[in-house]
């Protein structure tokens, strides 16, 4: 790679959308480590108040990365490949706390189970798929069951500070998330249902 290139590439990495990026990826441990001081380790429950700060926080990084990235053409390969894995991250590491913690209990670990499952399949199609060098764009319906995820789980990240202000607030997130879950497995099978003529094609050669 020659010089040109070289900083071509970390103009890009530096961008402010890739920087967005990071800062949700680094959202994750301080929303992760707020969620178990004050539930495993008994903590104070304004930890609840600084994890969902910081989780909206991350949540309209992941608004403004691309709208930045569009509005001032600074895509890259390297934002491209992070943008979703940073919002995995973020999505599946509180579910997996928010159930450690026991607000998402009983029937409503199935929608987490179903959120997670999803996640993997989609990745795991478009892995193959960029393979073939076929791109899969994201539908309108997937981006309104990413916002219905982000805000079920807002709520739920409140917790029990939560429903000292708003008395339905956990209910609320457990209502979202299953409405969340519902449009994934649809959005999932949309996905699956428009790469599918891909991998039959694929093995028919």
């Amino acid at each position: 790679m020659n010089t040109v290139s070289t900083r071509r590439v970390a103009k890009h990495t530096l961008a402010l959308p890739n920087i967005l990026t990071y800062a949700r990826i680094a959202a994750v441990p301080v929303v992760v480590g707020c969620i178990y001081a004050q539930s495993i380790m008994n903590g104070p429950l304004w930890l609840r108040w600084v994890a969902l700060a910081v989780f909206v926080f991350a949540a309209v990084t992941d608004f403004f990365d691309g709208y930045l990235a569009r509005i001032w053409d600074q895509h890259s390969a390297f934002g491209r490949m992070l943008d979703p894995i940073a919002d995995k991250l973020l999505v599946s590491s509180c579910l997996l706390m928010l159930a450690a913690d026991g607000i998402i209990y009983g029937w409503t670990l199935w929608a987490a189970i179903v959120i997670l499952c999803r996640e993997i399949l989609v990745s795991g199609l478009r892995e193959y798929l960029a393979a073939l060098r076929v791109s899969v764009p994201v539908t309108r319906l997937a981006k309104w069951k990413t916002t219905v995820q982000l805000v079920a789980i807002g709520f739920l990240l409140a917790g029990e500070a939560g429903d000292r202000v708003l008395p339905w607030n956990s209910m609320i997130g457990l209502s979202l998330l299953w409405v969340s879950a519902l449009l994934t497995i649809y959005t999932g099978y949309d996905y699956f249902r428009a790469g599918i003529h891909h991998l039959i094609e694929e093995d028919a050669a």
